[in-house]
Parts: structure tokens; sequence; C-alpha cells
């Protein structure tokens, strides 16, 4: 028998461009199984007009499960992502970022590979779509070599240990002792899934990735954090 439910986790500061095209995207996607959504906004502390702009679109789409959380200060997506996580009722859960730079519709083929072959974690990646574009050669290779890293620690075959599509069953996500507070969320929860003994599948997903100037807000000293991360969990539970 098929989930009900997928619970959508949007961690989301300052993305008063995106976030409402997003939530229409998301509306529109028709889910394989007849899989319902729960879509969980949790705006950490923005300082522009994405809390009202999400309040406004909830109050215009009552029939929708859409909630809205709200961090009194900017806490990092790792703490977004946590307080999302608390107030899942889902059977699956997914991580999507409050920018454009994936495709909700990529949610299928991620719930097909986590469903049909029994899974309880499936990863995206962006290097698996050829067609995929990477505007900052700084940041591929940067992604690469922490999931080199990751392959190497962890003795896992992945190829894009930072992509933000992730899809967990629930109880299993809510198992994991998650610790995280920025963009450290990707490799603990890859270090702390493969140290269960799980080899992580992939399933390729599309990538419009867009520039600092239009709001992306990693940067390079988060890549040292994801290195140490992985190295720390490898001796630390």
């Amino acid at each position: 028998m098929s989930p009900d439910t997928l619970s959508i986790i949007i961690p989301s500061y300052n993305e008063e461009k995106t976030i409402l095209i997003l939530l229409d995207r998301i509306l529109d996607v028709n889910l394989i199984y007849g899989i319902n959504k729960e879509i969980i906004i949790v705006d950490d502390g923005s300082n522009d007009n994405t809390k009202t702009m999400v309040n406004d679109y909830i109050k215009k789409n009552t029939d929708k499960n859409i909630k809205l959380l709200v961090h009194d200060k900017n806490m990092g997506k790792g703490a977004a992502v946590r307080t999302g996580i608390k107030h899942v009722t889902g059977e699956l859960v997914i991580i999507q970022d409050g920018d454009l730079e994936c495709d909700p519709e990529d949610y299928n083929p991620l719930l097909k590979e986590l469903i049909e072959k029994d899974m309880l974690v499936v990863f995206g990646s962006r290097f698996r779509t050829k067609e995929n574009k990477h505007l900052n050669k700084l940041f591929y290779f940067g992604g690469k070599v922490v999931t080199f890293t990751a392959n190497i620690l962890y003795n896992q075959n992945l190829t894009d240990e930072a992509a933000c599509y992730k899809i967990f069953r629930t109880d299993f996500l809510k198992s994991i002792p998650l610790k995280c507070n920025r963009f450290e969320f990707c490799p603990e929860v890859t270090a702390k899934v493969a140290k269960r003994g799980i080899k992580i599948p992939e399933v390729p997903i599309r990538f419009y990735p867009r520039t600092n100037d239009e709001g992306k807000k990693i940067r390079m000293k988060d890549g040292f954090e994801a290195m140490w991360t992985l190295i720390k969990y490898k001796f630390v539970n």
C-alpha cells in the first residue's frame, strides 16, 4: 500500500522573489500513486516580505495543506529543517529549498525509487543529468570534492552528496539525531544514514542554478564546514 502524504519542508530565508512561484509549482505537481502533499514552510527570520507573502498565500489557498512556521531570528538552513521535521505528519518527507534551482516535478522519480524499491532514503543527483548546467566552477568542483570525501569515509557511491532533494520515510528521518544549524544538514544526514549500513541510492534531477546576485546563499566556508562535518561524524556519534 502506498503512503498517503508527502511532507515538503521548505527552509526559507529572504526568498520573496521565488517563494510564491515555487509554491505554485509544488501545488501543480500531480504526485504518483495519488499521494497527497503537506507543505511546511519554515521562515528562518527573513527580513524581507517572505513571511507576509506566504501568510497571504495560505489565506488564498485554505483548501491546501500548507503550514508556516517562523523563527524569530535567522538560525540557518539546518535549524529550519529540524524545526520542520518536528511538525511533519506525512509518511514521507522531502527537503525543498525556497528557490527555483530544483524542479518539484522531480518529486515523482524520487518517490518511485523510494516506494517501489522499498528504500528508507533516496538522494537526487544534479550530476546524473547531463543537460544540467553549473554556473560556478568553484561550487562544482567543491561539490565533487565533498562527495568524494563522503564516498571514501562512508563507503558510498554517491555523485552529489550536496543535492537539495533528499527524500526519506518520515519515521526513519525522525530517528536520526540531527544537530545541524547551517548548511551542514547534507553532510550530517549523509554520515548518519551511512553509519547505519545503508547504501544511499540516487536518481537524476534537474538543476537551474542561480547566482549570488540572484540570492544564492551558500559560500566557500560552507564547503569547508561540510568536509569537517563528514570527518567529525566518522568518529563521533
